[in-house]
C-alpha cells in the first residue's frame, strides 16, 4: 500500500514538474496534478505487467522505493504530455 501512495504522489509532482517544462501543456495547478496521479498510479500498473520489479505489496527497501518514484514520475510526465498534446489538438 505503501509503495502505491509513493507512486501516486510521484505521479503528481512528475505532471506538474513535465507542465513547468512543457507550459504549452499545462492544464493549470489542479488538472496537472489529477493527469499526474492517474499517470502514476497507470505507469506503475503497466511495469507491473511487463514483469518490472514494482510490486505495492513489497517490503520498504530502497529499491523498491527508487522504483514506485521512477514509474509514477514518469507515468505522471508522459500522461500529462499526452492529454496536453490532445488538448491542443482539440482545441484547434
Amino acid at each position: 500500500m505503501e509503495q502505491l501512495i509513493i507512486s501516486l504522489i510521484a505521479g503528481v509532482l512528475g505532471g506538474n514538474g513535465a507542465a513547468a517544462i512543457m507550459k504549452n501543456l499545462s492544464l493549470g495547478t489542479l488538472g496537472n496534478s489529477i493527469v499526474g496521479l492517474l499517470g502514476g498510479g497507470l505507469g506503475t500498473y503497466l511495469l507491473q505487467m511487463m514483469g518490472a520489479p514494482v510490486d505495492p505489496a513489497a517490503s520498504m527497501d530502497i529499491g523498491s522505493i527508487i522504483s514506485s518514484i521512477a514509474s509514477g514520475g514518469v507515468g505522471g510526465g508522459v500522461l500529462l504530455a499526452i492529454v496536453g498534446a490532445l488538448k491542443g489538438v482539440m482545441a484547434k
